[in-house]
């Protein structure tokens, strides 16, 4: 780290002025913005925008994701120094990435909420911005879909997550981050025949023609192996990520709402995620992290570590060889 660039940056959410580059500010001090981007609802010249959506009411069992947008932010600051490593470019030299902030919404008015947040998405979406999104729980992901189906038609759903969430739900007026993607199928946001489930593991009887690779299966054939299949699955259709951190196992990833054991490490994660260079990524999120459920702070870096991958995945096939 430059020494000097150390000593005078500060607050680098609202002081840089310029929205390439790395930060070099403390990792324990200042504004926590998301691997230290400017905060703005400029949309104007921008690639890519991170945004936080601190939802977690469609939850079954333990709540808390809804700090998870501010504890990954926090932790992200651990990778602001370097570019990421394994990848021979910098997205956050090479585009205009910035923190769009947080979703504002009614907590107390919960059957609002996806309007909100899929016209969220689609302000983002009509600047001809791509998005990340920081959860929250799962079912954020709906409304963030039906944004991008909208603008895209329909899309390849490639999504790593302890369970499929395809449990039936025809009440399209239910919050429930464990039908989402049922929904999804149903009304035509999402592909199933070249979408893609890793790291299931949990029992449904319909997974809806779903292509699904298993947690056994990674453990069984390794991770640059299942790479090779999501790729083969996916070939070059328009493409949302979707990554619940309890695809992670509860080891690497405990501070979670659902965790289920026998899943995926984060080394595991990390090799897949690197080897999907090339697929035809249009946006994604990260979810379910509940920071208050690990002391250790580990679940929250691993989310922050898998937006970068996916900040890098994007910049990948959309701007260093788009």
């Amino acid at each position: 780290m430059p020494l000097e660039d150390a000593k005078k940056q500060i607050d680098h959410a609202f002081t840089r002025q310029d929205l390439r580059g790395l930060s070099f500010e403390n990792a324990f001090g200042g504004a926590t913005s998301f691997m230290r981007r400017k905060y703005t609802k400029d949309l104007q010249g921008v690639d890519l925008a991170v945004t936080g959506i601190p939802f977690d009411q469609a939850v079954t069992n333990r709540p808390g994701a809804r700090f998870g947008p501010r504890a990954i932010r926090e932790a992200s600051t651990l990778q602001a120094f370097d570019p990421p490593y394994g990848w021979e470019f910098d997205p956050f030299s090479e585009c205009n990435i910035i923190d769009y902030g947080d979703l504002a919404f009614d907590y107390a008015q919960i059957s609002a909420f996806p309007a909100a947040l899929k016209s969220h998405i689609q302000t983002i979406l009509d600047a001809d911005v791509a998005s990340i999104a920081l959860g929250g729980d799962h079912y954020v992901s709906f409304p963030i879909l039906q944004a991008y189906a909208e603008k895209y038609g329909p899309l390849s759903l490639l999504q790593f997550d302890a369970h499929s969430d395809t449990w039936p739900d025809d009440d399209m007026s239910r919050v429930d981050h464990g039908t989402m993607f049922y929904k999804a199928v149903k009304t035509g946001l999402i592909d199933p025949s070249r979408s893609v489930q890793v790291g299931i593991r949990t029992t449904n009887e319909d997974l809806l023609g779903v292509n699904i690779i298993d947690a056994r299966e990674v453990h069984e054939t390794g991770p640059v192996a299942v790479a090779k299949k999501i790729k083969s699955l996916l070939g070059d259709a328009p493409t949302y990520l979707s990554f619940d951190i309890d695809c992670l196992d509860p080891g690497f990833a405990p501070g979670t709402g659902t965790p289920v054991w026998g899943g995926l490490s984060s080394g595991q994660a990390a090799i897949i995620l690197r080897d999907l260079a090339g697929i035809n990524i249009l946006g994604g999120d990260v979810v379910e992290v509940s920071p208050q459920y690990d002391s250790s702070g580990a679940t929250a870096v691993a989310g922050a570590h898998v937006a970068v991958e996916l900040i890098c995945l994007w910049a990948h096939k959309h701007k260093k060889n788009g």
